[in-house]
This record gives C-alpha cells, sequence and structure tokens, in this order.
C-alpha cells in the first residue's frame, strides 16, 4: 500500500489545496494512506468512500476529517459525483506554536482534536447549510494566497488554515448533535450529559443516575463504541475548556479550575499536566503574542 508523505518545498507555505470542481474525484480512492492531516469539504457530491475499515456515504455540506496512517480506498462497485469541493492537506507540525514543548504532540493541539477522537472517530461532520457558502470562501481565499505566492504569503496562508481549523472544531465541539445524526441516540444523551454538567464536580455515577443506567453497563457501551470511558470523556471536555480559558483569556489558574470542574487547584494543575505535559501557566505563556 502507497504512503504518501507532504513533500515540503522550500520556501512554500506548508499546506497543499485542491479544487474538485465538475465531476472531478472528492478523493483519491486508490488504496492509500498518508502521513499528514487531511480536510475533504463536500459542497456538492454524492457516493460513498472507505476509510479504515468503514465505508461513508458523502452527500451536500459533508465535511471529512482524515488523520495520518488511515487506509483511504474506493468502494466496489463506485460511484461519485462531485460538483463542487476541496481539499486540503498539510503536515501535523504547521499549527504547532513557535515555543517548543506546549504540546506534547499534535494529537493535544485543541485545534486538531477532531483529528484524534479515537479508533471509532466522528469522520463525517455535516456542516449546517447556512455556513456552507463561508466555509467555501474561506477554502478559496486559501488557495488564492498558496497560488499568489505573495510576500508574506507564507504567514498568510497558515492564518487562513487556522481560520479553517477553527470552524472545524466548533463543528466537532456539538457532538451529542452529530452522534445523533449517526444514529447513536446513547452516545449523544451521554455527550449531552457531560456537556451540561462538566463545570461541576461530576463523575461516572452521576451521568449514569442522569441516564437511569448501571455504571456497569454505561462504562462498557461507551467504551466499545469509542474506546474511551465516561470518565476520560469527561476530563476530556474539562481540558477542551481549560485549554480556550488559558489562551484566550487572562483568568487566574485557580478560576479556571473551578470553573471546569476541579475545586482543587493542585489536583486539576496535576491532571493538566498529566495529559499536556505541562502546567497551565506554562500553557498560558506559550500562546502567540496578541497582535
Amino acid at each position: 500500500m502507497p504512503v504518501f508523505d507532504f513533500g515540503h518545498v522550500p520556501g512554500i507555505a506548508p499546506v497543499a489545496v485542491a479544487h474538485h470542481p465538475h465531476g472531478e474525484p472528492f478523493l483519491d480512492l486508490a488504496t492509500h494512506t498518508h502521513d499528514f492531516l487531511v480536510l475533504c469539504y463536500a459542497h456538492v457530491a454524492r457516493g460513498t468512500v472507505r476509510i479504515d475499515d468503514r465505508t461513508w456515504t458523502v452527500a451536500d455540506g459533508d465535511l471529512f476529517v482524515i488523520a495520518p496512517g488511515q487506509v483511504v480506498s474506493s468502494v466496489d462497485p463506485f460511484a461519485e459525483i462531485t460538483s463542487d469541493g476541496w481539499t486540503v492537506w498539510f503536515p501535523a507540525d504547521v499549527v504547532r506554536p513557535g515555543m517548543p514543548g506546549a504540546y506534547s504532540s499534535w494529537r493535544t493541539h485543541p485545534l486538531l482534536f477532531p483529528f484524534a477522537q479515537g479508533s471509532n472517530r466522528a469522520q463525517r461532520l455535516p456542516v449546517p447549510p447556512v455556513d456552507r457558502a463561508s466555509l467555501m470562501e474561506r477554502f478559496a481565499a486559501l488557495d488564492a494566497e498558496i497560488r499568489a505566492r505573495r510576500d508574506g504569503h507564507q504567514a498568510a496562508a497558515l492564518a487562513h488554515l487556522t481560520l479553517l481549523l477553527v470552524t472545524v472544531a466548533r463543528l466537532s465541539t456539538d457532538l451529542a448533535d452529530h452522534l445523533r445524526y449517526a444514529d447513536e441516540p446513547l452516545l449523544a444523551a451521554v455527550f449531552e450529559a457531560i456537556e451540561a454538567r462538566y463545570h461541576q464536580p461530576i463523575s461516572l455515577a452521576d451521568i449514569a443516575a442522569d441516564l437511569a443506567l448501571t455504571t456497569g453497563y454505561l462504562t462498557t457501551a461507551v467504551r466499545r463504541k469509542t474506546g474511551r470511558t465516561v470518565t476520560q470523556w469527561i476530563t476530556q471536555r474539562r481540558m477542551q475548556q481549560a485549554r480556550l480559558l488559558l489562551t484566550e483569556t487572562d483568568l487566574a489558574v485557580s478560576t479556571i479550575s473551578r470553573r471546569v470542574g476541579y475545586p482543587d487547584t493542585s489536583y486539576f494543575s496535576k491532571r493538566f499536566r498529566a495529559r499536556h505535559g505541562v502546567t497551565p501557566t506554562q500553557w498560558r505563556e506559550a500562546r502567540p503574542p496578541a497582535v
């Protein structure tokens, strides 16, 4: 099986873009894998694609998030029509901050979370119709910047990529809605309960009680479908919010600790460091300076 690498070119922004108008293939469907991150947006399309061992339909407004190492292939028999769409691919280290050590790996970067949600991660994110035109404009702006290669194009291209990744991250945070779309009502209910109460000192038992289920059944069902336990998902949501507050506000670490469900600041700091390899204060110090 071929493994594609990114192919860096000196002096060129390490981001690649392809437009797929008028019936061009949405994805290169010869079986392959790659060592970079891929966003594929089907603005107007229909068909199927296989990612790892799961077959996905492709419909208008579908945004696919593909991580390094995943196997992409066609479905036999295969039929696809793409009237408009975009693909963007880039190496993971492009979006790391300039200060080293802020993230233990690309999988802990807040903007790359949609690429690293576990073995059964949601690959297809439906873009609401009201947001599709603006998303197309973001892809086109990135493409224009890379093609023009004017002075400062590298920084400008990475800024456009960041805006795209913010859009994707916002789509994936409403995980309960996506799980309902994928016909996973139990998981949708779990993530709704977590979203409603992650800022409180909740536990697995609290979530199970909210759903009128035993802790044993809930643990088994969630771990089987997502590869993580309920407790790990609670921690993930808390850490996601903590990263956001550390990066975008000047709130004290103790205040952030309480806002994400940890009354004990020292315990919060210990959990944060275990997850990210740095303390909350070090994470904040690594954020890019305000412009």
